[in-house]
């Protein structure tokens, strides 16, 4: 019987609840059960585990591969600034706003920015102020391990699966 760790798992349960009901008394067949269940999880854990170290594996390699890209665009991104630039520097110098052949155009479009160099010196009506709150999570964490109650907070003790 080759089950996957759900079906372990369920039957396990089903198990323990039949000897609970049995007042904790197990019998020698439920006691087989609990060690080839027991076994047959330590199994399918080990091949999930090699599954998941491959895809954490795959995951780094297409990381690696994200970041080669990322530095193509990065770099493709800066030879095409520098050429606008300078396409735009040379128009500009020969006061011509617009070329055209019959597949290309390139020329100028207005547009319109705000400079603020000195926000003290705006009148009132033109300054929007924010406020943001945030939790101190840090502090709240060592509050509550020195005994403080923190209302509003609670101190989660969580169990994350490691595989090495």
């Amino acid at each position: 019987m080759n089950l996957n760790i759900y079906q372990i798992e369920k039957s396990y349960l089903t198990l323990i609840d039949t000897i609970i009901e049995n007042g904790g008394e197990i019998t020698p067949e439920q006691e087989n059960e609990l060690a080839i269940t027991k076994e047959s999880l330590e199994t399918k854990g080990r091949s999930y585990g090699y599954v998941i170290k491959s895809l954490e594996t795959d995951i780094d390699v297409i990381d690696a591969e994200i970041k080669r890209l990322s530095a193509l665009k990065s770099s493709r991104n800066k030879i095409i600034d520098r050429m606008k630039e300078t396409v735009s520097n040379a128009m500009q110098m020969f006061e011509i706003d617009k070329l055209e052949t019959p597949t290309l155009k390139i020329s100028f479009r207005k547009s319109e920015s705000v400079e603020v160099p000195n926000i003290d010196l705006l009148d009132k009506e033109f300054v929007v102020e924010k406020i943001t709150y945030s939790a101190n999570k840090t502090a709240i964490k060592e509050a509550i391990k020195l005994g403080v109650t923190v209302v509003g907070a609670t101190l989660n003790v969580n169990k994350n699966i490691q595989i090495k």
